[in-house]
């Protein structure tokens, strides 16, 4: 893509996304993180009607009567993004391919952290973490990040979500808002989803295409895995190829599914063919 066209793309994602950002997030952008930005301020003594969690036992053994901790919410969080550049971002046969689906959402929330004085930082992975942008804040850096997400090309074309989420887990030491944008056909990512989750506070954003689910019957066909380069001729007007097809891709799904219920992580199902403004909505609304 030339540059003048990139920075046309840049500039009409940035227009599109503020206004989603202002909709999708308007009044409910804090709330939606479960034990975000808690800090320690100070101990005052017991009063009637406080938290019996809130108790300080140090502090109470110590003076031999009830204290309880205060806390203020933070005014600064951190947002990551962990976004899947494997080879099957390219893929898309409805409105748009899954890579400019991703890159629109990723605005989104970036735009959104901005809005509200927030730092932003992103973790590009395949099978690996192929480029790390450590969180900053405002408008430069989104249109940056917008600007890697259009024109980035990974080394590898396989994914493996453990990679970033052990990432994430080593790199950030504060606790932050990780969202999670992938198809997640990935080997298991459950125990390092586990572990991410105890320190940050994810969110899984699922992105596919609808042929994804089904395979057309068009005949005789010429497929190319993305992620593996291997090529393959497929009988798909074969009803058992088709449904041992559609059987792995159930598969998949429910594995995942799975895998960020065990690992309390919230998730919504992102298809490039339909509006994702709703979806995100309801994710929000229900943390």
């Amino acid at each position: 893509m030339e540059a003048k066209e990139l920075l046309k793309k840049v500039r009409k994602i940035e227009i599109r996304s503020r206004g989603l950002s202002r909709q999708i997030f308007a009044g409910e952008y804090h709330s939606a993180y479960k034990g975000k930005g808690m800090a320690f301020s100070e101990v005052r003594e017991y009063q009637y009607g406080d938290p019996v969690k809130d108790i300080d036992w140090h502090v109470t053994a110590r003076f031999n009567h009830p204290y309880v901790k205060v806390f203020e919410e933070e005014r600064e969080l951190t947002v990551m993004l962990l976004i899947d550049v494997s080879g099957s971002k390219q893929f898309g046969t409805q409105q748009k391919f899954k890579q400019e689906l991703t890159t629109e959402i990723a605005a989104v929330i970036a735009f959104s952290a901005i809005q509200n004085n927030d730092k932003i930082g992103v973790i590009l992975f395949s099978d690996k973490v192929e480029k790390f942008i450590p969180p900053q804040k405002g408008r430069k850096h989104i249109l940056r990040i917008i600007l890697e997400l259009l024109n980035f090309e990974s080394q590898s074309k396989k994914t493996d979500i453990t990679q970033a989420l052990k990432y994430l887990t080593n790199a950030i030491k504060k606790r932050s808002s990780a969202f999670i944008i992938s198809d997640f056909v990935s080997p298991d990512f459950s125990d390092a989803i586990k572990i991410a989750g105890n320190k940050h506070d994810l969110a899984a954003l699922r992105v596919y295409d609808k042929f994804e689910q089904n395979l057309p019957d068009v005949g005789l066909a010429h497929f190319k895995d993305s992620e593996t380069g291997d090529l393959k001729w497929i009988d798909t007007s074969n009803k058992k190829v088709r449904q041992n097809y559609k059987k792995w891709w159930n598969e998949q799904y429910e594995n995942a599914a799975s895998t960020f219920r065990k690992a309390k992580v919230d998730w919504a199902d992102l298809c490039t063919d339909e509006d994702y403004v709703k979806p995100l909505i309801n994710l929000f609304k229900n943390r």
